[in-house]
């Protein structure tokens, strides 16, 4: 019975001290929940295309739950070579991206207050997120550009293709330019900051919880969070 109360105070004394230095971790989790969230307003993709009877191009910029820009104009060039217009692309995603995201930067924050393995599995969707965006972007553009109508009066000009998700094509008469917005970069700096959290949270929370297991709870803990028995 002795034993067991000792192993218990032990184990909720690491787990004092965990609390006490987890600064690091909860900046780094909570700058990427805050990053995330702010990405909403900025935009993910920009798409430009130039061509001789458009001297200053048109662009579309791609936010997470609209489509800006000169739409209409690139959906009217769009009708002629029989692609659907740029709004009937992703329309759930557009509608769940901003409660998806919201819902993603709360489990991150919540992992600040987990001081276990379940902080890894909380963290896990904005760590996924940037990929996801990519691989749905590119199903999209994929899907539009590889579904030309037949009918479509010019359709016999123009193969189907693929918009790059980054870089120039030569499609017809025109020269398209995508590029990834600030949105994206700024979702990608998250989940580096994500990464860097929970590096840190291992770092600090595994090691005086094997010392508990081992026996070994004070020596280790102590050279975990670089104390000796002097500064306490």
């Amino acid at each position: 019975m002795e034993s067991n109360t000792v192993r218990n105070l032990e184990e909720e004394e690491v787990r004092k001290l965990v609390r006490k230095h987890h600064f690091q971790t909860s900046f780094f989790f909570s700058s990427a929940a805050i990053m995330l969230v702010l990405s909403i307003f900025m935009p993910y993709w920009e798409l430009s295309l130039e061509a001789p009877q458009y001297p200053d191009g048109l662009h579309v910029t791609l936010y997470v739950n609209h489509v800006a820009g000169d739409v209409a104009e690139v959906d009217g060039l769009n009708h002629y070579i029989g692609m659907r217009p740029l709004n009937e692309a992703a329309v759930l995603e557009r509608t769940m991206s901003v409660l998806a995201i919201i819902s993603f930067s709360l489990l991150a924050a919540a992992a600040i207050l987990v001081h276990n393995r379940w902080a890894a599995l909380l963290s896990l969707p904005v760590m996924l997120y940037p990929v996801a965006f990519v691989a749905d972007l590119y199903f999209w553009l994929r899907l539009f550009g590889q579904n030309l109508d037949p009918k479509a009066p010019l359709s016999s000009s123009v193969e189907p293709f693929t918009q790059p998700l980054f870089g120039t094509k030569e499609i017809a008469n025109f020269i398209t330019s995508a590029s990834f917005g600030y949105g994206f970069y700024i979702s990608c700096i998250a989940v580096i900051f994500t990464a860097i959290g929970l590096y840190l949270h291992r770092r600090r929370y595994r090691p005086p919880l094997q010392a508990t297991r081992d026996g070994t709870y004070l020596q280790r803990t102590m050279m975990s969070y670089g104390q000796t028995s002097d500064d306490k």
